[in-house]
């Protein structure tokens, strides 16, 4: 039996998260059938693990224009669009409900395995193009299955692949041995168990981002309540202007908001800072730990550690595929110069699509957080107009995916270029791209995490 050809295959899309339920929905619009593998059970399975943290950007800023289209026929209501949800409000009353419009162009418990060209490894440059992709996956029993798509959409996410504790990017010595008092996510303090493991605690935050900012605020408000209850708060460079955010600069004023409660856990005594301080160890003292640092600095014993240095996308199972990637952040080479912290430090990252998300190995893309590789600072709108354009470019219409039809909002953050990882450096005040750091000041802790 002859293969059908390529244009009759679907686009298979990898990830059932919020960039990958609107890649299908912006497919469907432009008449190509998606077929969405999810290796969880539901859609948004990495949302739901983190559905306790209130996102900093709205219901207006998080329901994709396509997916609204799809989901209105079945009497969905939009969600008050000034309102701001939790990851478990967004994976409930948004991202299940389009993965049910979509029905069985979702398919859940499929872990993909590997994606390639059909009879070419990476090295076989002949007729390499016009060979469909075949996907493997497996299933929740563990059997192997098959798929031959036209183009594949990466949406996996990075969330199962979180950095470690250690400066180097490896893991600090005896970071495994002390796996069970340390965690790398957010802890729901409103869950019993979770909130009796940190109070009356003294507790390590490492990590400079909206996460750790997240944790901090947490943590500030739990000391309230239980005496004893302390962070230390573990940051590789120093602290600047550009620190905690662009605080009332900031265009998402939640995210701006956030970045001032970890300002207030450090004002207010529920934080220490420690500075320039790069994880090279973790050793036990009795029933705590003791971080020790490149530098030998030694910390006093914590009991428990958050690790929040970011994530990283794996990129095992498209390692037939021909990508090209920056050698330093693992995202697409066009889109690595607009958010390498090395080069750019302000967090304002340019609209962009399918021109900057293309790769050697023609119609397969990387969307979503994958495509930041281990930049951070990714919105969900930036996913959605990625998405859009790279659907119009595989519907053939150049025009629609090659214009911008986002205005993403300004950070208010600026530290000039350079400054990633520099303590020494973190104290300089505007250079780079833009105006000089905001001038802070302290609000009200914010609840709100998220993207």
């Amino acid at each position: 039996m002859n293969a059908p050809a390529t244009t009759e295959l679907p686009v298979v899309v990898i990830g059932a998260g919020p960039a990958g339920l609107a890649a299908a929905a912006h497919l469907v619009d432009r008449g190509i059938e998606p077929l969405v593998l999810e290796a969880g059970t539901a859609a948004g399975a990495a949302v739901r693990e983190w559905a306790h943290v209130r996102l900093f950007s709205t219901w207006g800023e998080v329901v994709d224009p396509a997916a609204e289209k799809l989901l209105a026929p079945t009497g969905w209501v939009k969600p008050d669009p000034a309102a701001y949800p939790s990851g478990g409000d967004w994976a409930e009353r948004y991202l299940q409900p389009l993965a049910d419009v979509l029905g069985e162009q979702v398919r859940y418990d499929a872990r993909v395995t590997g994606v390639s060209r059909t009879g070419r490894d990476r090295i076989v440059d002949a007729d390499r193009e016009a060979q469909p992709f075949v996907i493997n996956y497996e299933t929740a029993d563990g059997a192997e299955q098959r798929i031959r798509a036209r183009a594949v959409i990466d949406a996996s996410g990075t969330w199962t692949t979180p950095g470690p504790a250690g400066g180097s990017g490896l893991a600090a010595l005896g970071e495994k041995a002390a796996a069970d008092r340390i965690t790398y996510r957010v802890p729901d303090l409103k869950d019993p168990a979770v909130r009796a493991r940190y109070a009356g605690k003294r507790t390590a935050v490492i990590g400079s981002g909206a996460s750790a900012f997240t944790a901090l605020a947490y943590l500030a408000d739990l000391a309230k309540d239980e005496p004893g209850t302390h962070s230390v708060w573990i940051l590789r460079r120093g602290i600047s202007g550009s620190t905690f955010g662009g605080g009332a600069s900031d265009q998402l004023p939640a995210r701006g908001a956030l970045g001032l409660a970890a300002k207030a856990a450090v004002d207010n005594g529920y934080a220490d800072a420690v500075t320039g301080f790069r994880t090279d160890a973790v050793e036990k003292s009795g029933e705590q730990l003791v971080l020790v640092a490149d530098d030998g600095r030694r910390l006093d014993p914590v009991d428990e550690v958050i690790v929040l240095t970011g994530l990283r996308p794996d990129l095992s199972f498209v390692s037939e595929l021909r990508l090209g990637l920056d050698e330093r952040l693992q995202a697409p080479l066009d889109l690595a110069p607009l958010i390498d912290p090395n080069q750019h430090s302000c967090g304002t990252v340019y609209p962009h699509g399918v021109k900057e998300l293309s790769h050697p190995e023609k119609d397969v893309y990387l969307v979503g957080m994958k495509s930041y590789g281990r930049s951070t600072a990714f919105l969900a709108m930036t996913g959605y107009e990625q998405v859009r354009s790279i659907a119009a470019a595989l519907a053939g219409d150049r025009e629609a995916a090659e214009r911008v039809e986002l205005t993403l909002p300004e950070t208010g953050v600026c530290g000039g270029a350079g400054l990633f990882d520099q303590p020494e450096a973190a104290e300089a005040t505007g250079g780079g791209c833009c105006a000089a750091p905001a001038t802070l000041t302290i609000g009200a802790p914010a609840s709100s995490g998220g993207c």
